[in-house]
C-alpha cells in the first residue's frame, strides 16, 4: 500500500473545482452548434498555470478547444491522464436544480457533467495543483490532456490531437481516464470496477426503399413497412452470451462471493447480482442493437419511396464480425445499410503497473473492498489512445452509498455526485499518481 499523503489535502478543492467547471456550459449537440469547450478549457488551463504547469491549446474548429501538457519527473515512461470537458444536452425543465448552475445541495454536486466527466476533471486538478504547492511533483512523467468534443465521438477533440498532434502523445504507454473506480456493492462487500474494455460502437444507419402511391390504395412495396418489420427484427433480437477475459475476471470474482462459479450459463444471474448496475453491466456479455430515431414520409395520404432508421449498434472485443453478419440477416437482403460512425472495440489485460497503482491506492482508503476491471458499455476517448499504442484504463474512484442508482445518473435527469465520494476520489487518485 502506499503511503497517506503528508503536507497537503488532495481533496481540498475538488468541490469547487467541480462545482465551477459543471457551471461552464460545454453542451455538445453533436454538429458543432453549442457553445463548445473553450471557456472551459481557459479556465482549466488558468487553474494549472497558477501552479506553474503550462496547458498547450488546441482547436479543431473554432470554440472546439482541447489542451496539453507535462508535469511530473523523468523516471519511466509517460503515463497519459485524459479528460473531457463536454457534456450532453440537458433540459432544464426536467431537473430540480439548473443542470449548469453546479448546486451544491444535499451533499452532492448536481449538474451535467457531475459523473461524465467533470467529476474526474476537478479530482485530477485538485490532486495536482496540491502537490505541485507543496512541492510533491511525482517522479513519473505525467501527459495532461482535457478534450473537445468525446460526447460526440471524439473527432473533433481526441481525434483531432491522435491525427495531427500524435508528437505530443507517441511516448506515452498507458492512459487513464473516464469510466472506471466506482464501487458498486455485492453482497455487502464494496467491490471497485476498473475499465479496461469498452465495446464497440456501430452507429448505423437503415434504408428501404420501395413504390410511391397513394395512401388509400394497396401497396405490397411500402418502404416503412418493410424497414418497420427490419427495425422490429433488429431490435427485438436477443443476442447470444459472450464473456470476454475482462467479463471473465469480474464474473469470477462475483461468483466467489456467491459460492459459485461463473459460466456463460449463469453469466445473467451473476450480473444481477450488481442491483442497479446492471443495467449497464447486463449490456457487455453480448452484443446489443437499439433502434434509435426513425424518419420517413411527408404526408399522411402519401406512401413514401424511402424509409430510414438510426441503430446504435455496440460489439464486444473479439465479436465485430458476429455483429456486422448478424445484422445484416435480421435485416434482410432489402435493406440497406450504412456505417455512419464505426469505431473498434478495446481490450487490455488487467494486470501490470498501472493496475497494481491503482488497486493499491484503493485498498488504502478502503481496504476492506475488492477491486477487478470491467467492459464499458459505452465509448470513450481511450479508442483513439488504444489506436496509437497505449493500454486504456477508465479510474476515476468515487465510493458509492450503496443505494444510490449511478448508473442512471449517466446523461440521465438530475446528474449529481456525492461530496463525500468527490473528495475520496481525490485522496485515492493522489495515491495513485504518488505509487505509479
Amino acid at each position: 500500500m502506499t503511503d497517506a499523503p503528508t503536507g497537503y489535502d488532495p481533496a481540498a478543492e475538488v468541490v469547487e473545482i467541480c462545482s465551477d467547471l459543471i457551471g461552464i456550459d460545454t453542451t455538445n449537440f453533436g454538429d458543432s452548434s453549442g457553445p463548445g469547450e473553450r471557456k472551459a478549457a481557459e479556465h482549466v488551463a488558468a487553474l494549472l498555470d497558477e501552479v506553474g504547469i503550462e496547458m498547450q491549446v488546441f482547436e479543431s474548429e473554432p470554440g472546439r478547444t482541447s489542451l496539453v501538457g507535462r508535469w511530473g519527473g523523468d523516471v519511466g515512461d509517460p503515463i497519459l491522464l485524459h479528460g473531457h470537458l463536454d457534456v450532453v444536452p440537458a433540459a432544464a425543465a426536467d431537473w430540480q436544480v439548473d443542470p449548469f448552475s453546479g448546486e451544491v445541495k444535499d451533499g452532492m454536486v448536481w449538474g451535467r457533467g457531475a459523473v461524465d466527466m467533470k467529476d474526474f476533471d476537478a479530482m485530477l486538478l485538485s490532486c495536482i495543483r496540491a502537490r505541485a504547492r507543496a512541492g510533491q511533483v511525482p517522479q513519473r512523467p505525467f501527459v495532461l490532456c482535457f478534450t473537445a468534443d468525446e460526447e460526440a465521438g471524439g473527432p473533433l477533440g481526441a481525434g483531432f490531437l491522435a491525427r495531427e498532434h500524435r508528437d505530443l502523445l507517441d511516448d506515452c504507454t498507458f492512459a487513464v481516464g473516464e469510466v472506471g473506480g466506482f464501487s458498486t456493492t455485492v453482497r455487502g462487500r464494496r467491490l471497485y470496477l476498473i475499465q479496461a474494455a469498452e465495446k464497440g460502437m456501430a452507429w448505423t444507419r437503415m434504408t428501404a426503399r420501395g413504390r410511391a402511391g397513394h395512401g388509400s390504395m394497396v401497396n405490397k412495396d411500402n418502404a416503412v413497412t418493410s424497414l418497420a418489420a427490419a427495425v422490429a427484427r433488429i431490435g427485438t433480437h436477443t443476442w447470444p452470451v459472450r464473456l470476454t477475459p475482462t467479463m471473465e475476471v469480474l464474473l469470477a470474482s462475483v461468483a466467489e462471493l456467491a459460492g459459485t462459479e461463473a459460466t456463460p450459463e449463469n453469466a445473467e444471474s451473476l450480473i444481477e447480482e450488481f442491483g442497479s448496475a446492471a443495467r449497464m453491466l447486463g449490456a457487455v456479455i453480448r452484443n446489443t442493437t437499439n433502434p434509435t430515431m426513425l424518419d420517413a414520409g411527408y404526408k399522411v395520404n402519401v406512401i413514401p419511396t424511402e424509409a430510414s432508421a438510426r441503430i446504435d449498434g455496440r460489439f464486444l472485443p473479439g465479436y465485430e464480425d458476429e455483429f456486422w453478419d448478424t445484422l445484416a440477416q435480421l435485416a434482410g437482403p432489402d435493406i440497406e445499410l450504412t456505417r455512419e460512425t464505426a469505431m473498434p472495440a478495446t481490450e487490455t489485460g488487467f494486470d501490470g503497473e498501472v493496475v497494481d497503482a491503482m488497486t493499491a491506492a484503493i485498498l488504502a482508503e478502503d481496504p476492506d473492498a475488492l477491486v477487478a476491471p470491467y467492459l464499458m458499455s459505452g465509448g470513450t476517448d481511450a479508442k483513439y489512445w488504444t489506436e496509437i499504442g497505449m493500454r486504456s484504463f477508465g479510474f476515476a474512484p468515487l465510493r458509492l452509498p450503496e443505494d444510490l442508482d449511478f448508473t442512471a445518473l449517466f446523461h440521465g435527469v438530475d446528474e449529481r455526485v456525492p461530496v463525500d465520494s468527490l473528495e475520496f476520489g481525490a485522496r485515492v487518485f493522489d495515491r495513485f499518481l504518488g505509487a505509479v
